[in-house]
């Protein structure tokens, strides 16, 4: 079956970064494309970046010039590089695929991000 794993949520000081990685197996990686959101206490889920698979990318201009998705696909895995983190990024971090010709939605279980002032 479809499985979307998160890792590397943790608790960080304002203005470090941490790295999430995504892992994947059930689906064809490559036909997909990959996204990370994030959901805070009392909001929506928001996009925060999008890569396709042909490596397009897209973020949110909250976290343009700091965050940094890119994809793996021979190991399966999108990752996010977070940097200069803010206060304001504390949030659950979710993976999401979105198969390009079927539009099949998966997602991942989060990953918890928390950023200290």
């Amino acid at each position: 079956q479809v499985q979307l794993v998160e890792s590397g949520g943790g608790l960080v000081q304002a203005g470090g970064s941490l790295r999430l990685s995504c892992a994947a197996s059930g689906i064809r990686f490559s036909r997909n494309t990959m996204g990370w959101y994030r959901q805070a206490p009392g909001k929506q889920r928001e996009l925060v970046a999008s890569i396709t698979s042909v490596g397009g990318t897209n973020s949110a201009d909250s976290v343009k010039g700091r965050f940094t998705i890119s994809r793996d696909n021979a190991q399966n895995t999108v990752y996010l590089q977070m940097n200069s983190l803010k206060p304001e990024d504390t949030a659950v971090y979710y993976c999401r695929a979105t198969h390009d010709i079927t539009l099949k939605v998966a997602w991942g279980q989060g990953t918890q991000v928390t950023v200290s002032s």
